[in-house]
């Protein structure tokens, strides 16, 4: 019992030790803690003013260029919506510009879409790769489009790998539906049959109601045809 509670009082002393040591070193070294917490505390305050002062009017300011570029691209200009006129900014301008705001990255989509429909599929594949967002539907139409641009180039993996990524990042009637089709035509001219009816499949199964669905049984007996 004694050999116990001396063990106990060992604990306990080296415990206060070690605590009289901590004490010590922080009463040693207070003004170099107080230097770094107000460090720390002025930098948290810059980045917050930062951006209430300086990203927020400058995403305003983006917003309002892109907005006047997304108009040119609504109406097939594409090549006004990328390089402006008059002096006004195109999407490449708002890229330059803006790149760390809202818009700025929005201005990526447009620009790669725009690229994508003049024929330039490498540029189109740069500025998707830049795009990113929350939005499931609008991140999967990226998805595709870079599928459509590899497409292009004969870039068969590729294509069918952004197809794919396309139609299960957000599954839904619009965006799955396309995409697993022109994923599986890919994969069937490829001739890996089995996962081509396995998407055509899906369509027929999950997606009766959408346009792909209309002919997709003669998609599937094609392609059975094949094996």
């Amino acid at each position: 019992m004694a050999k116990k509670k001396d063990k106990t009082e060992e604990q306990f002393a080296a415990v206060e030790e070690t605590l009289t040591r901590t004490e010590q070193w922080v009463e040693n070294n207070q003004k170099t803690l107080s230097t770094i917490v107000f460090t720390i505390v002025g930098v948290i305050a810059l980045f917050l003013a930062y951006g209430k002062f300086y990203l927020e009017p400058v995403n305003e300011e983006a917003q309002q260029e892109l907005f006047k570029s997304v108009s040119y691209f609504e109406a097939d200009s594409f090549n006004l919506a990328l390089y402006g006129v008059n002096g006004e900014y195109g999407l490449l301008d708002i890229i330059d510009e803006y790149g760390s705001t809202d818009a700025g990255n929005l201005a990526n989509y447009y620009a790669g879409i725009s690229f994508l429909n003049m024929g330039d599929n490498e540029s189109a594949i740069d500025y998707l790769s830049d795009f990113s967002s929350d939005d499931e539907v609008v991140s999967s139409i990226a998805y595709g489009s870079m599928g459509d641009a590899y497409m292009n180039i004969g870039e068969f993996d590729d294509a069918i790998n952004f197809w794919t990524k396309a139609a299960f990042n957000s599954e839904n009637n619009f965006t799955t539906p396309i995409y697993l089709k022109r994923a599986a035509m890919a994969l069937e001219e490829g001739g890996n049959i089995d996962r081509a009816l396995e998407y055509y499949s899906t369509i027929q199964k999950d997606y009766s109601e959408s346009d792909e669905a209309r002919d997709i049984d003669k998609f599937i007996t094609r392609a059975q045809l094949k094996q």
